[in-house]
């Protein structure tokens, strides 16, 4: 496994500065340092998101409720601040986390202790979550002259040069990289996927770890949902909709592997960099956004081809390696 994501992480990041090199002959512009933040602070949320999913997917699951986790926790979050403006930021993000975390919590006992296929519950759960928008907002819209300036302003309050946004990602870049490398859960994680009748012998609980991979997913789209909310200052129903095809695609973009068990935090956080450029270059290089589309499903394509292709190359390598010892 660790042989081959280096090589990955390297193409991927050379093909990101590929693409901004072509772009910069077009508009030179786009390679300033200020866009450049702001093309990183626009990708800010998709890394978060794509971190979590990262997770789950490693467990041999995956999480399709993610924007819809993000939309019913920015819109109740955005309720909450009209209801009470006076309500410091740290209560937001508290509570904004903390129901982010339940919802997973509800994936995560559903695909646990029902064994029902993740690709199943989290359709069902994404469509339900979608419901509860509607139910509690009554189809309208939360605006941005109804939200508190201090709502409105914390994700893009600027520190050191960038904003908070950016810096939260940079953050839960840093932690997850720990978590994954240093902790027990982080090694569970990759047990879990990578064979989990052998991670059951080795004492860990296979299905709790499922479920914590939900969790943590959860928890950062809730977060998301109000930095979402708070950057854009407004919350409807379809906020975000079909964002959780774009965090996938970041996923398996940057190595992922669907099978689990393989894959890196180096790897999701630019496979969401690509996906970033790209569609902050499409509209500089007077190319139509709709062409994102096209481009993130063929990079998708070439990614699982990749990942297919290293799979088959080891296991020739594994089978020959047999031979000889025989």
């Amino acid at each position: 496994m660790m042989r081959h994501i280096p090589v990955r992480e390297t193409i991927l990041a050379s093909a990101i500065l590929l693409l901004i090199v072509l772009i910069a002959s077009r508009f030179a512009g786009f390679v300033a340092p200020a866009n450049l933040a702001n093309v990183f602070n626009d990708t800010a949320p998709l890394i978060i998101l794509a971190l979590g999913q990262m997770v789950v997917i490693l467990t041999r699951c995956i999480d399709l409720s993610v924007a819809a986790n993000l939309a019913l926790t920015g819109m109740a979050v955005a309720m909450i601040n009209v209801a009470f403006p006076g309500l410091p930021i740290p209560f937001i993000l508290a509570i904004a986390v903390t129901l982010g975390a339940m919802m997973g919590a509800i994936n995560g006992v559903l695909v646990w202790k029902l064994n029902i296929p993740p690709i199943v519950v989290t359709l069902g759960t994404m469509t339900i979550f979608r419901g509860i928008i509607f139910l509690i907002s009554d189809g309208k819209w939360v605006n941005s002259h109804e939200m508190s300036p201090a709502f409105t302003g914390f994700p893009r309050a600027a520190f050191l040069g960038l904003p908070v946004l950016s810096w939260i990602a940079i953050i839960t870049v840093v932690a997850f990289g720990v978590m994954m490398s240093r902790t027990q859960f982080g090694r569970s994680i990759f047990a879990v996927g990578g064979n989990p009748h052998a991670a059951v012998y080795t004492g860990i609980n296979v299905g709790r770890t499922q479920f914590g991979a939900f969790v943590v997913s959860g928890a950062l789209a809730g977060l998301t949902g109000y930095l979402w909310v708070a950057r854009y200052a407004v919350a409807y129903v379809d906020i975000a909709g079909g964002f959780e095809l774009e965090v996938v695609a970041a996923c398996v973009i940057g190595g992922i592997s669907i099978a689990g068990g393989i894959g890196s935090v180096g790897g999701a956080v630019l496979g969401a960099i690509f996906l970033g450029v790209v569609k902050n270059a499409l509209p500089v290089v007077n190319i139509s956004p709709f062409w994102q589309l096209a481009i993130s499903g063929s990079a998708i394509l070439i990614a699982v081809a990749f990942n297919a292709r290293s799979g088959r190359t080891k296991g020739r390598i594994i089978l020959k390696s047999a031979e000889v010892t025989q």
